[in-house]
């Protein structure tokens, strides 16, 4: 998948699922701050994440996530 097929795909579940305002999702955006997730979003998002690309997040790495754009280069990097 391209980069902008990865931001599209994470865009999309964060608005669809997590009812986030399209709005706000730019790659500086922190998930906790500026997109009123919180931990346990957290968790059902990486599993989100998991299913629609076929990855494995470890636990740590998605601990290191605050932002978006963190979340655009994790994907990119297990499924590029």
């Amino acid at each position: 998948r391209t980069s902008q097929q990865i931001e599209r795909t994470v865009n999309a579940i964060l608005v669809d699922e997590f009812e986030v305002d399209a709005g706000k999702l730019r790659p500086e955006a922190r998930l906790i701050e500026d997109l009123d997730m919180d931990s346990l979003d957290g968790v059902d998002l990486v599993v989100a994440l998991e299913k629609a690309f076929a990855v494995r997040i470890a636990e740590e790495d998605a601990r290191a996530i605050r932002t978006l754009g963190d979340i655009y280069a994790r994907v990119r990097g297990q499924a590029g």
